[in-house]
């Protein structure tokens, strides 16, 4: 069984992953809690992944693209997005959102995110 582990979450490192896209994130062995600052007009390309995802806006506004619609998320909002579901995310205005994810994202560990990244993979 693996030990308890307590964190402060201003000592967590902040990552720089494009111009307009910033982010920290710890994890345990299933569950992975990450903040995300995306600045006004960036756009996260439609991406899909083994992990549920709960994303909660603390501030601003996220335009989310799934299944052909539109989805507004504000501020004390919160969308679930199922397992395996393509989604898009563009921020309204300069936006800070947790979200959650079961299991962990392993391409957030290993740096093989290249979509948030401005890359292709």
């Amino acid at each position: 069984m693996a030990n308890a582990t307590k964190t402060s979450w201003d000592g967590v490192e902040s990552e720089q992953l494009s111009e307009t896209i910033s982010r920290k994130f710890i994890h345990g062995e299933k569950v992975m809690v990450a903040e995300i600052r995306l600045k006004k007009g960036t756009v996260v390309p439609e991406h899909h992944h083994e992990s549920e995802q709960v994303t909660w806006i603390m501030k601003g506004e996220l335009i989310f693209e799934i299944d052909g619609k539109e989805i507004s998320v504000k501020a004390g909002e919160v969308l679930v997005i199922p397992s395996n579901k393509p989604h898009k995310a563009t921020a309204v205005e300069d936006t800070i959102d947790m979200d959650l994810f079961s299991p962990i994202r392993q391409d957030w560990i290993t740096g093989n995110d290249q979509y948030l990244r401005g890359k292709q993979a």
